[in-house]
Order: structure tokens, then sequence, then C-alpha cells
């Protein structure tokens, strides 16, 4: 496993990550949970990320059981918060109420004292940045949270976000974490990873296989069972245009003997930029194929690059 710095800050994070969003709590039994998350752990892996709508609080829980026997100053444990997890005006967004109140029930959800990273999972348009700023920044001096950071936001909020905490002399956010794969891109490459290079901060995408459409296993439409055929919304990914290019990226990815979905978290790695690209993993399988895709970055040349560009072609699909 390569490890990589978190931005400019100390902390180095596995350039490859296990994340929960739609397994723990939901997928997966807890056995098999803590067997998947061990097996990350077993492999190199320290960065696990999680957030207090998944699985309506149950993936942070199921998480918490998992890691009560492993060196807690091993892991690197995130969480989130901005989404309705409560009643009322009050149970959502980024007010300081509801950070303060979220961040201490997914402390007690997950069994820690402190988490190490701390994501806004989304921008907050009705909360003034100032007071997300301020908010965040208590909780590190409180000992709660590590390092805070961002999740779906532009470049140019975050900016605003330094520009607040370097006036007042307040913990800047530290890492974003955005949509990121070779069909969502526009965003990360024109904005975010520019803005990443000159304040600073890592980032951490996810979503690296298009909801899966990057395996091929939708080639020939959505068997019964996958996410796709679960999750009814997120079928909008699988297009004809989109399974062409699929098929042509399987080429490649045969050419050099590799899987298609190692040659798509791999092609991520190929940013500096990237610090960890967080991955899903339903079994023990899926986690040992991932971790194997660090191996994909040396293979990926300046001609194979080219061609996976022309395979993916100019225009991006549209950011969710």
């Amino acid at each position: 496993m390569n490890y990589r710095r978190m931005g400019r800050s100390g902390l180095k994070l596995s350039e490859i990550s296990l994340g929960v969003w739609l397994t723990f709590g939901r997928q997966v039994d807890d056995s098999e949970a803590s067997q998947i998350l061990h097996k990350a752990y077993e492999l190199g892996v320290n960065f696990f990320d999680n957030a207090d709508v998944y699985a309506k609080g149950e993936a942070e829980i199921v998480m918490g059981k998992a890691i009560k026997d492993l060196p807690r100053e091993a892991l690197v444990i995130s969480s989130k918060v901005f989404w309705p997890t409560g009643e009322g005006p009050t149970g959502r967004g980024l007010s300081r109420k509801h950070i303060m109140e979220s961040c201490h029930a997914s402390l007690k959800r997950l069994g820690l004292d402190y988490l190490d990273l701390y994501f806004c999972h989304r921008y907050d348009p009705e909360t003034p940045v100032d007071e997300v700023v301020r908010a965040m920044d208590d909780l590190v001096h409180q000992g709660k949270v590590l390092y805070w950071g961002t999740s779906e936001w532009r470049a140019g909020q975050i900016a605003n976000a330094y520009g607040i905490a370097a006036q007042w002399g307040l913990y800047p956010p530290a890492v974003e974490q955005p949509h990121y794969n070779m069909f969502v891109r526009r965003r990360l490459e024109d904005e975010l990873a520019p803005a990443a290079e000159d304040l600073g901060f890592g980032l951490v995408s996810w979503s690296p296989l298009r909801s899966g459409l990057l395996t091929g296993k939708y080639n020939q439409g959505i068997p019964s069972g996958t996410r796709l055929d679960r999750h009814e919304w997120l079928r909008g990914v699988i297009t004809d245009e989109n399974v062409a290019k699929v098929q042509e990226l399987t080429k490649v990815a045969d050419e050099l003997g590799v899987g298609l979905p190692q040659l798509a978290i791999g092609w991520l790695l190929r940013l500096p930029q990237i610090t960890s690209v967080i991955t899903g993993a339903s079994s023990l399988k899926h986690v040992e194929e991932n971790l194997e895709s660090s191996k994909v970055v040396e293979m990926l040349t300046p001609e194979v690059l080219e061609r996976i560009d022309e395979i993916l072609g100019n225009k991006p699909e549209p950011e969710d």
C-alpha cells in the first residue's frame, strides 16, 4: 500500500480507502462488514469513510463495532454532516447547532472520542460560511475533530472558507471529497485540482466506478440484485453511449492484463492532487481486487492515457 499526504497537512492516508455508503448496515450483514473492514486494514488501508446518514446511522454503529479491536492510532475515521438526521428545520444543514449535535451523535454511534476527519457533506447556502468555519474550529479545539473538510463544494466556496479562516486565525478545511471518475471529470480537473494545489487541501474522491458502470457488469443490461437494480435513482448512468465506452475501456484493461475496475481506480491515482480514492466493497474479493489498482499507475504511459481520453471523448457527463 502506498500512502499520500493529505494536501499540505502531515496526515498520510492510504491511496485506496474503504467507504461504506451503500454496504454497511444495508447490503452486507454485520459479521461480513467486520471481515471486509479487517481485510482492508490487513492489506494496508488506514482510511475508513462514513457519514451520519448512511443507512440512517446504522453504518456508523456497524463500523464502530468492527474497529473495536483495532489500534485507534492506526486508523483514520471520518464522518459527515449536512443531510437531515433529525426533526424540523434544525435537523439538517450546517448551522452551528446541527454541526455540534451531529458530531456528538456520530461519536456516540462509532464509539469514539474523536473523528480524524469531519466533512461538511454539502455546501449550505442558508448558513453563513463563517458560522461553519467557527463551528468546525471549535470542534478541533475541543479535541472532537482532528481535521475538517468539505464534500461536493465548489473551488470558490472552499477558497472563501480559507479566507475566513485566515482572517480570524481559525482552522481551514484540510480536505475536499469530490465525485470523480472517468465519466464525471470536469469539476475536479478544471476547478478542484488547481485549487488544491494553490490552497493546500487534499482530495479524497468517491464513486470511482460510477456506481458499478466501470465494472462492465451492466454491459448487457441490469442484472437482478445489483446496485442499480436495488437503487432505481442510479439507473441514469446506463446509456448506450456509456456502455459503448466501457466496452472499449475493457479492451484497454485486457491489453494491460488488469481488470476494468482496477484500470478505472488506477487512472484516478494518476493525479498527484488525489490523496485517496474511496472504494466500496461488499465482499472480501472486492477488497482484494480494489487494492490491486495501485499497480496500474505505472502502466499508464502517455500513449495509454491518450487512448483512454480518446475513448472517453471531450464531453464528460454533467456533474450530479
